[in-house]
């Protein structure tokens, strides 16, 4: 489903033609962002029309008391909003009188915005009709600077093509600014000052009830027709917000420039107390450097990030523009520098789904950021579980658990629970396996064996022993059981015994257990440290083997396979093909007693056990599985193609391999879900970068030695990607004639179908 609107270019997002029917959604797609602050890509001007206004600082965050109708024991007590923050890109222009406003204009032509993913600079330029003798031509380049986390910098030109006007301009800092997702619609901010000195505009800000202070700062300088800068503009504060005024004559054919550089300062990292010192110290350093100098360094950030991450695909420039864009949203949204933060379903792109960290960081951001990124990024997600594991505790503790037994959230800020639909909540348990298996996945492909001692295992204990007390043993199964749970498929509510649940539990119970007494043996001073801190038990482990091997799992009574859960054969088990076109996505159409009594799969259910656990099943369990659960698949989950893609891959099914490849990349460069206004899918398009890496590439660590098995899609000339494999880069190189592996580590042997292949 190609995109009727966006055009095809390898480093760029292109579009061509005002329409205020897709407004916001360009917003979401031409979003910006630093791993630090982000913000949609909203007008700098007034504009009347439909748009979701969205500025966002990592980790700030507002508790919004839960909303529900009926109340339960263990129910989180907040859902956390990611929160809209006070807006400083505000550029308000009057020409001869009249609000520049596209939504009121007589007419708009040559509307265009470009996305170059190169640099991260984003354009946008337009011509505007004010009145039968009055046309202004407007160029507005804009970016948030990759090497300094609190500075954004606008250059908005204006020149008059049709007739001379004063143009009159406003630039301004708003404090006065609302969430879309609230529960109940509380004020989320509470302002503190609002100041004006040595041309700096400052925004004091404090949320409500989190307590996190904002500095929202802007300078505004204005360039005249004869190059002439001029930083002298009028000062006018009221009802917090923070304005600079400055009119300019143009005469036809005449231009001036408005620069503005602003942004955010996270009281996280900076005492309130040097807000004004760090904004004065921002504006004049940006100024004194100059739009050039900025720009050059905005194209060498992104130059030494592709440098590392890009992956490049001949032949077919939609697929390209696809996973770039998916690798420069990563990357806009976290970079590793600040271990307080995370990775959230939107990024900076919208505010739905709140929080900062689901299962999604662990299950599918972590690999990438590990092959992409120096080997401490990826220690630094996985130390950010263990600095909340009290809390992951203590969400045990709420719902009855006991003895050091640790939950981790499905959605949080802060460690706590703050999820707040109870078949998630309190059922979608499997998210602690993928914090587990996380452990494991970077410690086999880092190399790293000091996290586990130092860190994890601490994790894998608290996990191990929320499973041996989420379980129950089964005289009528003669088995260890798993009732009342939800799996990944969320299309299934409350069901008893789902096999990837109980899979990956049994896994968490062996692996802690084997990795406990790994430490006792070889490190026994770190293990005697934490015998007495975690109240250890000699028999636990001999307890959660037994669980592990007398874990019950649902098959089918004739057929060699796995069942998603107890019950699945007494569904009606008609294709997703079987569905009106006019019904999908079902989530949108059925209602959800509809939706849970069919056989319908939202993502990878038992297929996401045959991903992670890829070693423990032969080619055949794999084909039969996939035959049966991917004609129920619906992938209505953003993170539902990718998995498919790679298993498809697998099985040499390779049109059906880059279908998925094409819808999990441009989920939201072509709006398959039909939300993309809402913002994009970023932890999702770590499953795109997954798909043509483990997919097509076939990238695997086995026995600590780096596997590949490439396979090439009929609609490519060739492919290559990029690793960063225990702090060796590697370059592979994937043609229809050869595969060739580039590195500079004497010791590194890279292994290619099985056979050791040469750099």
């Amino acid at each position: 489903m190609k995109s009727s609107y966006l055009k095809t270019h390898p480093w760029k997002i292109i579009e061509e033609g005002f329409d205020p029917t897709r407004v916001k959604s360009s917003e979401s797609i031409f979003s910006l962002g630093n791993g630090s602050m982000g913000q949609r890509a909203n007008f700098e001007e007034t504009y009347t029309g439909d748009s979701f206004q969205g500025s966002y600082v990592g980790g700030v965050y507002y508790p919004d008391k839960t909303k529900v109708g009926w109340w339960k024991n263990g129910y989180p007590e907040f859902f956390a909003k990611v929160l809209n923050a006070p807006n400083w890109i505000g550029i308000n222009l009057a020409i001869n009188g009249i609000p520049l406003d596209l939504n009121q204009c007589k007419a708009v032509s040559s509307f265009r915005r470009v996305l170059d993913m190169q640099s991260g600079i984003y354009t946008r330029s337009f011509e505007a009709q004010l009145d039968s003798n009055t046309t202004i031509e407007v160029v507005a380049k804009r970016f948030l600077a990759m090497n300094e986390a609190s500075l954004g910098v606008i250059q908005y030109q204006v020149k008059a093509l049709h007739g001379s006007c004063n143009v009159d301009i406003e630039s301004y800092v708003e404090g006065k600014i609302t969430n879309q997702d609230s529960n109940w619609d509380d004020p989320f901010w509470n302002h503190l000052s609002a100041t004006h000195t040595d041309g700096v505009m400052l925004l004091h800000s404090q949320t409500f009830k989190s307590e996190f202070d904002v500095a929202t700062y802007a300078q505004t300088h204005l360039i005249t027709p004869q190059g002439e800068l001029v930083s002298d503009f009028e000062p006018v504060s009221q009802d917090w917000r923070v304005s600079q005024k400055q009119t300019q004559l143009l005469k036809e054919g005449e231009q001036c420039t408005v620069l503005k550089f602003g942004g955010y300062i996270n009281g996280m990292n900076h005492p309130p107390e040097t807000f004004e010192t760090r904004a004065k110290k921002n504006v004049k350093e940006a100024l004194n450097k100059g739009m050039e100098q900025l720009l050059a360094e905005q194209h060498s950030a992104w130059a030494s990030i592709w440098e590392s991450s890009d992956i490049e695909i001949k032949g077919d420039d939609q697929a390209q523009q696809a996973i770039r864009f998916n690798i420069f949203q990563l990357n806009q949204t976290y970079n590793g520098k600040d271990p307080k933060l995370n990775i959230g379903p939107k990024g900076f792109t919208g505010e739905k789904y709140g929080g900062s960290t689901y299962w999604d960081t662990e299950a599918y951001c972590l690999p990438f950021y590990m092959a992409t990124k120096p080997q401490e990024v990826g220690r630094n997600l996985l130390k950010y579980r263990y600095n909340q594991l009290d809390k992951a505790i203590e969400n045990a503790a709420k719902l009855g658990f006991t003895k050091g037994a640790a939950l981790y959230p499905m959605v949080t800020m802060n460690g706590e629970e703050c999820h707040n639909e109870w078949e998630i909540t309190f059922e979608e348990i499997h998210r602690n396996g993928a914090i587990a298996f996380a452990i494991y996945n970077y410690e086999r492909y880092t190399g790293d064996t000091t996290y586990i001692p130092e860190m994890g295992i601490e994790v894998l204990i608290g996990i191990a022993r929320f499973w041996a007390q989420r379980v129950n043993y089964s005289d009528f199964q003669k088995a260890y059981v798993m009732l009342g749970v939800t799996g990944p498929n969320e299309y299934e509510n409350n069901v008893n015994n789902n096999w990837y649940t109980n899979y990956i539990a049994q896994w968490c119970l062996t692996y802690a257990a084997e990795q406990q007494e790994k430490l006792a043996q070889t490190q026994p001073q770190r293990w005697n440290e934490l015998i007495e801190k975690l109240d250890w038990k000699a028999e636990e482990a001999d307890h959660w083997k037994t669980i592990a091997d007398q874990m019950y799992f649902p098959k089918h009574p004739e057929q060699d396979l796995f069942l998603q859960q107890d019950g699945f054969l007494d569904k009606t088990l008609l294709p997703v093909s079987a569905i009106r076109t006019d019904e999908r996505p079902i989530n949108q159409h059925w209602s959800w007693d509809r939706i849970l009594r069919s056989p319908y799969i939202k993502q990878a259910d038992v297929l996401q056990g045959f991903y992670l656990f890829q070693s423990d099943f032969d080619r055949e369990t794999l084909q039969r599985h996939f035959d049966f659960y991917e004609p129920l698949t619906v992938h209505e989950s953003s993170l539902s193609p990718c998995i498919h893609s790679i298993l498809a891959t697998r099985l040499d099914k390779m049109q059906k391999a880059y279908e998925l490849y094409l819808q999990t990349s441009r989920l939201d460069l072509d709006d398959y879900n039909k939300e993309v206004e809402e913002g994009l899918h970023i932890t999702s398009m770590a499953g795109t970068w997954m798909s043509i890496v483990e997919g097509f590439g076939g990238l695997r660590v086995e026995r600590n030695q780096l596997h590949i098995d490439p396979k090439l899609p009929d609609a490519w000339e060739a492919f290559s990607f990029k690793l960063n494999f225990r702090g060796t880069a590697v370059k592979v190189e994937v043609t229809k004639e050869k595969v060739a592996v580039f590195h500079t580590n004497p010791e590194l042997i890279v292994y290619c179908n099985g056979n050791p292949i040469n750099s």
